[in-house]
Parts: structure tokens; C-alpha cells; sequence
């Protein structure tokens, strides 16, 4: 019986102080640590909208996933404070509580009041102090961290709504490219680089160590932050390579500034890319699909190099940077349509229930084809 007691005692405290270390990773270490629980409890969360949004239409559906994420949010204080109280439970009967039914009704005393009633149990009133200490930190915690989730959210959303302004909604490059030319000229359009190479900054630091944010959705349903970072990654990029003008250096550097934090925030949820690929490797936009921007670009007087081959090679070496972290992390939001991004994968019911899941498989997906593609032909 001693034995038993001893083995709950350690279970109840290691239940206990999984819930404090949690809460620790999940919103204190400024480095992104991936936590079990809280992925556990994002996970059952999607199935639990999954069952409610089943073959419901697309309007409801976007509407809904806007309360994903901070339902979520709210939900893990309710599972950290049950964490302890179970813990706590193990650790009084192990204490010499009579029955579970006492040791319950003393850690429930304990855990947000100091007056319990431990009575006379062994090192009782110290183990009932840790409980309430304990589970005020734990709110302390997500009350103190909540204010910098939405300061960060506020500062993200900031740049993905003025750039419906310039990309339309939702955002394209032609559109972004074609209206510069057409309202601004081509020499204004560097500003918007320096704007987008500090967001992905704050971004990657913010995503990587807030991870909730990443599933926070945009105020307006068209809108979403991965397609957004996509569709400013791919206006830079069709810049840099297609347009016939002078060298820009910043653009070159948001598409590095961009294709880190994507890849960055992707290791963070364990989705596979390569970290140094090819600039001949296939990506997911088509010759086609690149051809069809051209000859709008050029329909619209931008001017262009005049080697389109050339010029495809080049767009396609800075795609490749950012193209797997991109299309999977458009996945794991379950973001909605958008070009050259979100709508490289069919729309898959079920992964609204294994988003996470169904990120790395199209990741993986994409990296195979990439690694046949080299078998076939041999490395560029």
C-alpha cells in the first residue's frame, strides 16, 4: 500500500508541474518550444469544430474558424487548473487522505483558496500553499500574456489590411504590380519592401514564440496573413526577376527576411522543407501559371525582360526559398482561396480536423516530388 501511495504521489506531482511548465512554454520562453498539451488541446479543439462545421458552407465555416483559436486560448487555463487539481488529488490521498472523494474535496478547497481543510495530513498546509500559488501563476499568466498576444495580432493585421489597398482581396501580385505601375510608378513600389522586411521580422519572433497566433484569423474572412506574406514574397520576387529595371536590393532582402520567417514557424510545428534548396527545383506555381502573369504584366505596359525563359528561372530560384513552408502553413490556418498559395492544395474537410497533420503531409508530399524530380533528371 506504501508502495502505491509513494507511485501516486510522483504521479500527482508530475501532473501538477506538467500543467506549470505548460503554461511556461506555451507563453514565457521567448524561444518557440513546441508544448504536448497544448497541442493536444488545439487538436481536440478541431475535432470538436470539425463535428459542428461538417458539411456546412463555406461562409459559415470561415466564420466560425474565427473563434478557433481563442476559444482554444481560453481553454487551456480551464485544462492547466484541472491538471492541478488532479495532480493535487493523487498527491493528497497519497498524503493519507481516507478516500479520493476527501482528497478530492481537499484539493479542490486548495486550489484557489488558502483555506483548505488538510487537517492534519503531513506537510499538508505546504503542499495546499503550492496548489493556490500555483494556480494563481497560472492565471497571472495568461492574463499578463493576453494584452501582448493581441498587441502582436494588432501589429500583424495592421500590414495585412492596408495591403488589400494595394494587392486587392484576396492579394495578387499582378494586381499589386499593375497598380504601382499605373497609379504610382515602379519607383515607389520599393517602400512597400521595407514595410513587409520588418512584419516578417516581428512575425517570426512573435509566431515562433506566441504559437496560438499563428491560428488567429484576419478580421475580414478574405483575408489571412500567410496569403498575404505569399502574395508580397511573389510580387517581390516577380520584381526581382521579371521586371525590366535596375537591380533592388531591398526587394531581394524582404524575400530572405520573408522565406526565414516561413521556414522558421514551419520548424516550430515540425513541417518539413529543405533548408538550401536548388534553384532549379520544381515548385508549386507552373510554367503556365507564370506565363499568364507575364502577358498580363505586359498587356498593362510594365515593362519586362524581354528573355522569358530567363526571367521564369530566376522567379522560380527565389519561389523555391519559401514555396513548401508557405503552402503548408496556408494548410495549418486553413487559410482562405488565394493565388499561387492557399489554392495549391483541393480543400480537404477532413483537414479541418488534422491541420497540423495534413501540413506536414502536403510538405512532405512536395519535397518527394522535388527529390523524384532530382533522381530523374539530376541536380541543377
Amino acid at each position: 500500500m506504501i508502495v502505491i501511495r509513494i507511485v501516486v504521489f510522483c504521479l500527482g506531482g508530475v501532473l501538477a508541474l506538467n500543467a506549470l511548465f505548460s503554461a511556461i512554454r506555451a507563453f514565457v520562453v521567448p524561444r518557440g518550444a513546441t508544448d504536448r498539451l497544448v497541442r493536444i488541446v488545439f487538436v481536440v479543439m478541431r475535432y470538436a469544430f470539425a463535428l459542428v462545421l461538417w458539411r456546412r458552407s463555406k461562409k459559415t465555416r470561415e466564420r466560425a474558424l474565427a473563434y478557433l483559436a481563442p476559444i482554444t486560448l481560453l481553454t487551456l487555463p480551464v485544462v492547466w487548473l484541472a491538471s492541478l487539481l488532479l495532480g493535487y488529488t493523487g498527491i493528497y490521498w497519497a498524503l493519507g487522505r481516507a478516500s479520493w472523494n476527501d482528497a478530492f474535496d481537499t484539493s479542490r478547497l486548495s486550489l484557489l483558496s488558502l483555506s483548505s481543510n488538510v487537517g492534519a495530513l503531513t506537510a499538508g498546509p505546504v503542499f495546499a500553499f503550492s496548489e493556490t500559488a500555483f494556480s494563481v501563476l497560472l492565471a497571472a499568466i495568461l492574463v499578463a500574456y493576453l494584452p501582448t498576444m493581441y498587441s502582436a495580432f494588432s501589429q500583424r493585421e495592421a500590414a495585412v489590411t492596408g495591403l488589400e489597398t494595394r494587392a486587392g482581396s484576396p492579394p495578387t501580385p499582378l494586381k499589386m504590380i499593375v497598380r504601382y505601375y499605373t497609379i504610382r510608378g515602379m519607383d515607389e513600389i520599393s517602400e512597400i519592401w521595407e514595410e513587409w522586411q520588418a512584419w516578417f521580422e516581428v512575425v517570426e519572433e512573435t509566431h515562433t514564440a506566441l504559437q496560438p497566433l499563428v491560428l488567429y484569423r484576419s478580421p475580414q474572412p478574405n483575408r489571412s496573413w500567410i496569403t498575404a506574406a505569399g502574395s508580397v514574397l511573389d510580387s517581390a520576387a516577380i520584381v526581382a526577376s521579371t521586371l525590366d529595371r535596375p537591380r533592388d536590393p531591398r526587394a531581394e532582402l524582404c524575400i530572405r527576411a520573408g522565406y526565414i520567417c516561413l521556414q522558421r514557424i514551419a520548424s516550430v510545428f515540425d513541417i518539413p522543407y529543405d533548408p538550401d534548396p536548388s534553384p532549379s527545383d520544381p515548385i508549386s506555381v507552373s510554367r503556365a501559371e507564370y506565363d499568364a502573369v507575364y502577358e498580363a504584366l505586359a498587356a498593362s505596359g510594365v515593362p519586362l525582360r524581354p528573355d522569358r525563359d530567363h526571367a521564369w528561372r530566376d522567379f522560380a530560384g527565389w519561389r523555391v526559398n519559401y514555396d513548401i513552408p508557405l503552402v503548408a502553413l496556408t494548410v495549418l490556418v486553413m487559410a482562405p482561396p488565394a493565388p499561387w498559395s492557399s489554392d495549391r492544395v483541393a480543400y480537404d474537410p477532413s483537414r479541418l480536423r488534422r491541420a497540423r497533420s495534413a501540413a506536414i503531409e502536403v510538405a512532405t508530399e512536395m519535397l518527394n516530388r522535388r527529390l523524384a524530380t532530382e533522381s530523374q533528371h539530376g541536380p541543377g
